[in-house]
C-alpha cells in the first residue's frame, strides 16, 4: 500500500491523506486550511471521480472543509463517519459554504470596478447540502467493510462529538496489516464527551502532534476560574466576551455556565444573561442534545437521567438573526457574549470585539488554540490595538485565557495514547502539528526506540511487510513571509482561483474515464449509446 500525506503536514490545519492499495484510492480526511501557511498543501494526484471512498475523523472543518470540494469535482462515492460527525458535518458545510459565496461576491464586486478576472468560490451552499446524501453514519467499534480487501473501524478518541480514530485493515496478498489514523487525540476530564479509548494493535499509525512539546498542567478547576473572571468583570459593569468555536467550545462553555448558575456563584449579579450569537452554535447545541446518548461521559449522561439539559439555564439567549446580533451591545448590562470564530478571524466576534475591547471594563477570554497569524493569537502576545471594519480600535479589555482549556491532548496525553499500542507499532507518521512540534515528538518516540517521522506535504510511502519506504520527500520549502502590506494570498492564487472552472472541467473529463471503465462488459446497445452522447457533446464544444 501507499501513503500520500497531502495536508497538515508540519502544520496545524488541512488535514488530507490518501491511501492506496489494491487498485483503490481512500481519502482520510479532506480538510481546509485555516490561519497561518507554512508550506504549500500537495495537490491530489488524481481527479475526485477517481477516489473510491473517503473517511472522516470528525466535523472540524480543518478536517472536513474541502469535501463538497470533491463532489463539485465529480466524486460521487460514499463518505463515511460516525452518526454525530454526520450530523455536524450537516450544519458546518453548509455554513462554511455560505461564508465561502460571501467571500466571492464581495472579492467579485471590487474585481468587477478594478477590471481584475472574476473567483468562484471552491463550493456552494448547493454543493455542501447534496454531498451530504454520500455520508454513510457507523458506530463505534464496529468493523465495516469500505473496499475490497479494506475494512474500517471507528473509535471514539475524546476530541469533539463524534470525533473517531480510524483503524483500516489492509489485506494484500493474503495478508492483514492494520494502519490507525487517530483524528484529533482528546484531552482528558473535558466536560460533556468521554475521555479518549485508547487502541492496542497497528502496524503503522498516523498521529496528531498539535499540542506536542506543551503541557496542560494538572486539571483546571474550570468553573472556578471563569467564576473568578466573571465575578471581577461584572463588578467593573463590563462585559466578558468570549470568541469560541461554534461546535465544541462553545457547548463546553454553557455547560460550566450552567454549573455555576446553578450553584449561585456570582455574587450581586443575579440573573446575568449569557448571549451564544452564532446560529451555527444554535444549531449545533441542538445536535449535542441529540447524541448524548453515544458521546456523553457519566457526568453528563447523570444530569440527563435526572432530566436536566446540561445545555440550558436561565436567560440564556440565542441570537440569530443580525438585528438580534447587534441589539446586544446596545444593552448596558454586564452579560456574557459566546460568539464565532474561535481565532477572531471572521464572523460576529469581531463586531462584539469593536464594541468591547476598547473598554478598560470588560473582559476577551480566550477559550480555545489560537494559532499563529490569527487575530487572537495576537491579542494574546499583547498587541496594542487592532483594526477592525476599516477602523482602528484600542486594546484596552482585560485580555485572559482559560487555562488547560483544550479539546487536544497535550504532550502527555500524546505519550499515553501512543503507548497504548503492544507491541509497539512499526512506523508512526507524525502530523498535524506545528512544524517544530511535529520533528521533535518524532524525535522523542525515535528516542523511546519507535520508527518515527514527520512527513512534508506531498511526501509518498510504500508500506507492506513491516516496511516503510519513503519514495518521494515531499515539498521541504516554507512559504515566505510577506512584506508588511503586501497581499497574503500564496504565489499563484489567483491564477488557480480563476482557473477554478476549467479545473472542474478536467476532472470531470478524468471521471468520465472512470466511467468508461465501470461500463466495460456492459450490453454493445448501451455502450454505442453512450459514445454516441459523448460524441455529441465533444461536436458541441469543440472549437
Amino acid at each position: 500500500m501507499k501513503l500520500t500525506f497531502l495536508g497538515a503536514d508540519r502544520e496545524v490545519t488541512g488535514s488530507c491523506t490518501l491511501l492506496e492499495t489494491g487498485g483503490h484510492k481512500l481519502l482520510i480526511d479532506c480538510g481546509m486550511e485555516q490561519g497561518k501557511d507554512t508550506y504549500e498543501n500537495a495537490d491530489l494526484p488524481c481527479a475526485p471521480g477517481e477516489i473510491d471512498a473517503v473517511l472522516l475523523t470528525h466535523a472540524h472543518i480543518d478536517h472536513s472543509g474541502r469535501i463538497p470540494y470533491l463532489y463539485k469535482n465529480g466524486y460521487k462515492g460514499p463518505i463515511y463517519s460516525t452518526d454525530a460527525t454526520m450530523d455536524l458535518c450537516g450544519i458546518m458545510l453548509e455554513d462554511s459554504a455560505h461564508i465561502q459565496e460571501q467571500e466571492a461576491e464581495w472579492k467579485n464586486r471590487k474585481a468587477q470596478r478594478s477590471g481584475r478576472d472574476l473567483i468562484e468560490p471552491d463550493y456552494t451552499v448547493e454543493d455542501a447540502l447534496a454531498v451530504m446524501a454520500q455520508f454513510r453514519a457507523q458506530p463505534y467499534g464496529k468493523r465495516v467493510p469500505i473496499v475490497d480487501g479494506v475494512k474500517a473501524c471507528f473509535t471514539d478518541v475524546g476530541h469533539l462529538l463524534g470525533s473517531a480514530s480510524i483503524s483500516l485493515y489492509v489485506t494484500e496478498n493474503g495478508s492483514t496489516e492494520t494502519i490507525v489514523f487517530s483524528g484529533d487525540i482528546g484531552n482528558l476530564n473535558q466536560p460533556l464527551l468521554r475521555d479518549p479509548q485508547y487502541l492496542t494493535d497497528a502496524d503503522y499509525v498516523v498521529m496528531e502532534s498539535t499540542y506536542a512539546g506543551r503541557s496542560h498542567g494538572p486539571k483546571p478547576d474550570y468553573v472556578g476560574e471563569l467564576t473568578a473572571i466573571l465575578q471581577r468583570t461584572f463588578d467593573r459593569g463590563g462585559n466578558v466576551v468570549i470568541p469560541s468555536f461554534a461546535v465544541g467550545r462553545t457547548q463546553e462553555m454553557l455547560y460550566f455556565l450552567r454549573q455555576i448558575k446553578e450553584e449561585g456563584r456570582i455574587k450581586h449579579h443575579d440573573g446575568f444573561e449569557v448571549y451564544v450569537d452564532s446560529p451555527l452554535a444554535s444549531k449545533s447545541t441542538t445536535i449535542f442534545r441529540e447524541n448524548y446518548s453515544e458521546c456523553y461521559d457519566e457526568e453528563a449522561l447523570a444530569l440527563v437521567r435526572r432530566g436536566e439539559n446540561p445545555l440550558q439555564f436561565p436567560n440564556l439567549r440565542i441570537s440569530e438573526t443580525k438585528e438580534d446580533s447587534v441589539a446586544i451591545n446596545a444593552d448596558p448590562n454586564p452579560k456574557v457574549i459566546i460568539s464565532a470564530s474561535g481565532m477572531c478571524d471572521a464572523g460576529r466576534i469581531r463586531h462584539h470585539l469593536k464594541h468591547n475591547l476598547w473598554r478598560e471594563e470588560c473582559t476577551i477570554l480566550f477559550v480555545g488554540y489560537q494559532a499563529g497569524g490569527s487575530l487572537g493569537r495576537a491579542l494574546l502576545e499583547g498587541i496594542d490595538e487592532v483594526k477592525l471594519f476599516g477602523e482602528t480600535v484600542q486594546v484596552n479589555a482585560e485580555i485572559a485565557q482559560m487555562s488547560g482549556m483544550s479539546g487536544h491532548a497535550d504532550h502527555e496525553g500524546l505519550l499515553r495514547w501512543i503507548h497504548s499500542f503492544a507491541p509497539k507499532p512499526g512506523f508512526v507518521f507524525v502530523n498535524h502539528g506545528e512544524d517544530a512540534a511535529c520533528a521533535d515528538f518524532a524525535k522523542a518516540l525515535q528516542l523511546e526506540g519507535y520508527a518515527a517521522e514527520a512527513p512534508y506535504n506531498g511526501s509518498e510511502y510504500l508500506l507492506g511487510g513491516g516496511q516503510v519506504h519513503c519514495v518521494a520527500p515531499g515539498n521541504r520549502e516554507k512559504i515566505a513571509p510577506k512584506e508588511p502590506g503586501a497581499s497574503t494570498a500564496p504565489e499563484g492564487y489567483k491564477s488557480r482561483r480563476a482557473a477554478a472552472a476549467y479545473e472542474r472541467l478536467v476532472n470531470m473529463g478524468k471521471r468520465l474515464m472512470v466511467v468508461i471503465e465501470h461500463n466495460r462488459g456492459g450490453a454493445n446497445k448501451d455502450l454505442a449509446r453512450f459514445a454516441s452522447q459523448i460524441a455529441s457533446l465533444c461536436d458541441k464544444w469543440d472549437r
